[in-house]
């Protein structure tokens, strides 16, 4: 696997300083958010010098765009706003030729109006399926356009709130540009920790023929996902690369969900945890 960590970690006046901080400390690709070229996440438009610019501060440090960020509330009950963010989905799938992405990285969503990592009771009501269903393959249209992944990512918040129900999204959409974002940490209600090996288990055996990147984030004793080291939390760490292994996932290996002030201890985390031969 490759070591690789969230851009937006770093903040920073410069393109160069975002991915000279990358390579300082070890690593070797980046999910990439526009934030970092002081853009909006998802741009109405991207210059094409800007572009360019990204790509050379990138590999002139030896980094590689793993995917990009293109995270917008599929299923807003406003729905002007998923109509504009497949409208700008469009913008970042233009761009992901000249950054050499493959992916990019999307949010299942909630009828939450406000925040579209937060749950909704009105999640599970049939509307917000077919809703989400109607806004993905307008996304595929877009991704078999440009020949890219889109990668989801089952979280606790969403839509898609579980492994079962991510299985069922790929089997609905039966298409070969939809795949998997796996991220341990954001597999559990607070009330589901007891069943961790159980519920990781699950999410591999439904899931992983069909991962296309992986996160690396921590997990809190109360249940909530990120702001803590790598290695300091709860996560079954061992678990989870034990299952990695046995899908024989070879991708990007992405940090986030911590501070800059944790990225040493979180990469010293991941080099212990992982043999010689398991990252690079």
């Amino acid at each position: 696997m490759t070591l690789g960590i969230f851009a937006k970690t770093f903040a920073r006046p410069t393109l160069e300083e975002v991915f000279g901080s990358v390579a300082h400390h070890g690593l070797r690709c980046v999910q990439f958010n526009f934030a970092c070229a002081g853009l909006p996440s998802m741009p109405d438009r991207i210059n094409p010098e800007m572009l360019g610019h990204i790509r050379r501060a990138a590999t002139e440090r030896k980094i590689a765009i793993a995917a990009l960020s293109g995270t917008f509330n599929m299923i807003h009950p406003d729905s002007l706003q998923p109509r504009e963010g497949i409208r700008r989905l469009r913008v970042l799938a233009s761009a992901c030729g000249t950054l050499g992405a493959p992916i990019i990285t999307l949010c299942t969503g909630t009828r939450d109006p406000e925040n579209m990592w937060r749950r909704h009771p009105a999640n599970n009501l049939p509307d917000a399926w077919h809703d989400l269903v109607g806004a993905m393959s307008q996304a595929l249209v877009i991704a078999e356009e440009f020949n890219l992944t889109l990668g989801i990512e089952p979280e606790v918040g969403n839509v898609v709130d579980s492994a079962t129900k991510a299985r069922r999204l790929l089997d609905d959409m039966k298409s070969p540009r939809l795949k998997i974002i796996l991220d341990g940490a954001n597999l559990f209600q607070a009330d589901e920790l007891p069943r961790m090996r159980e519920i990781l288990d699950e999410a591999f055996e439904l899931l992983g023929r069909d991962i296309a990147l992986v996160h690396a984030k921590e997990l809190g004793g109360d249940g909530h996902a990120g702001g803590l080291a790598l290695g300091t939390g709860v996560l079954d760490w061992d678990r989870y690369f034990a299952l990695l292994e046995e899908a024989n996932y070879q991708g990007p290996l992405v940090m986030h969900g911590f501070e800059e002030r944790d990225v040493d201890a979180s990469v010293d985390f991941l080099h212990r945890l992982l043999p010689p031969s398991g990252c690079a």
